[in-house]
């Protein structure tokens, strides 16, 4: 064999898959058609995020006298400055992996991977060429793209995806966003904030459909208070691309509306990269266009294994990521622990932030549970107030039985980083009594982690 592990895909599934495999001792290489780092770090979560504190900065700039700066003369967005700047940060990221794969010498095979036969991987380079590799063991982890809708046929142009939406060459004035997931609402917050005039269009009837109700209902207050048009409950029927502009038909429950944009943004979730690689040659098994594996990641061929948005599970960079751990640690001969899928983070980078882990208020009543919920707002940190960040809450919800933390939903400045907490408390399964007691820093926001749970036991201070 070439090698021991062979990776198809280096996103993050598959390049902290390879570094792992290296660092058990194993001989590995990784397959990549286009840039190492795959889509998060080249076209996905790093350089959205970079755009995003752009227009925080902007942000606080227009609105500096409200801290007592004073800035003479007109702040503007330089749209292409930001745009460099995120695809710089993309760009230094990107050759950060390299560096890794130098360190813990993984290979880069450049080029197009399928499965070609028992053990073996054809890859074909830019210019046609085909090789075969083998190996003993071979990960899946070729991600996905933009999900296109039969109405919505994206040109690149005028109807475009999120890579697009991260490169475009001009300040568009107005744009309709399609979706309000975490893709949908941060592209939709990040244009709005810089001046595009944005329509927000979701199917639900709540923005986020994922999250909990009341933090949806926040984000759309908030979103609406910064005067962006918000369309719930409603569908994008066409879209007129002849003209200048595009005539967007979107049915509500008023009737039927036509919005005029520049661009339309599709961001109505993800497509599986399962084509041409492969799998139905090799008897790999699919369901729903997605692969099968079990809970460690073994396809039922032997020998090859699949990580990431090719899977059923959530489509998130930091899953991919540990179940390319998971998966490799067994092949290592480790005993690793399942993943538990029910502990799963999700983030929103919109401002404010939005950030859950565990089941909603909702979920947890249609599960059987008797529930105690525990609600503290940001009116009344004084960090939040201090920062000028008043807007939002934390909730957690707990099992009345055992005091269990069963789910945790926070809309709100730094909420991103203060949902590892929760992640850490319901893995270690900690009761709200001991949330309470866990002494938390004044002043932060973290401290409304501690409030939520004091209020859930009608212990709570400050409100």
């Amino acid at each position: 064999m070439d090698y021991d592990v062979l990776i198809i895909g280096s996103g993050p599934g598959g390049y902290v898959a390879a570094i792992r495999s290296a660092q058990l001792g194993m001989k590995v290489a990784v397959v990549e058609k286009e840039s190492v780092g795959g889509i998060c770090l080249n076209w996905g979560c790093i350089p959205t995020k970079s755009l995003l504190k752009s227009s925080q900065a902007f942000e606080y700039a227009k609105h500096a006298a409200d801290y007592g700066v004073k800035i003479d003369g007109d702040v503007t967005p330089d749209f292409k400055a930001m745009v460099k700047r995120s695809r710089d940060v993309a760009g230094g990221m990107s050759k950060g992996v390299q560096f890794l794969f130098k360190k813990n010498k993984v290979e880069t095979l450049k080029g197009f991977g399928k499965l070609a036969g028992k053990n073996t991987v054809e890859v074909t380079d830019s210019s046609d060429k085909k090789k075969e590799y083998t190996a003993k063991h071979i990960i899946l982890a070729t991600g996905a793209r933009s999900r296109e809708l039969p109405n919505l046929k994206q040109d690149g142009k005028k109807i475009i995806g999120y890579r697009e939406a991260l490169s475009l060459d001009k300040f568009p004035e107005s744009m309709v966003v399609v979706g309000s997931g975490a893709i949908g609402s941060e592209f939709a917050w990040f244009y709005h904030s810089i001046g595009v005039k944005v329509t927000l269009v979701e199917f639900m009837p709540t923005l986020v459909p994922n999250e909990d109700e009341e933090v949806a209902k926040q984000l759309e207050r908030s979103f609406k208070k910064g005067k962006m048009k918000v369309m719930t409950s409603s569908t994008v029927e066409n879209v007129d691309t002849s003209g200048k502009k595009c005539k967007v038909a979107i049915k509500t429950k008023k009737g039927e509306e036509t919005v005029e944009a520049d661009i339309v943004l599709s961001a109505v979730g993800i497509s599986p990269n399962t084509e041409n690689i492969g799998l139905e040659d090799a008897g790999v098994e699919t369901e729903k266009g997605r692969v099968k594996v079990d809970e460690f990641y073994r396809t039922n061929v032997e020998g090859v294994y699949a990580i990431g948005d090719i899977l059923a599970g959530p489509a998130l960079a930091h899953v991919a990521s540990a179940e390319g751990i998971t998966c490799v640690e067994k092949i290592a001969g480790l005993d690793p622990d399942p993943i538990d899928y029910k502990n799963i983070p999700g983030c929103t980078y919109t401002s404010p932030e939005v950030s859950s882990v565990g089941l909603t208020e909702k979920q947890a009543k249609e599960e059987g549970y008797e529930v105690k919920v525990g609600k503290f707002p940001y009116s009344a940190s004084g960090k939040a107030s201090a920062a000028g960040q008043k807007e939002g809450f934390v909730k957690l919800v707990f099992d009345a039985k055992y005091g269990e933390l069963l789910g945790a939903h926070m809309i709100g400045g730094n909420v991103t980083e203060m949902i590892a907490e929760l992640v850490v408390a319901k893995k270690l399964e900690i009761t709200g009594h001991e949330l309470i007691k866990s002494i938390h820093p004044h002043p932060t926001m973290s401290e409304a982690i501690m409030e939520a749970a004091a209020a859930a036991y009608d212990e709570v201070i400050h409100i």
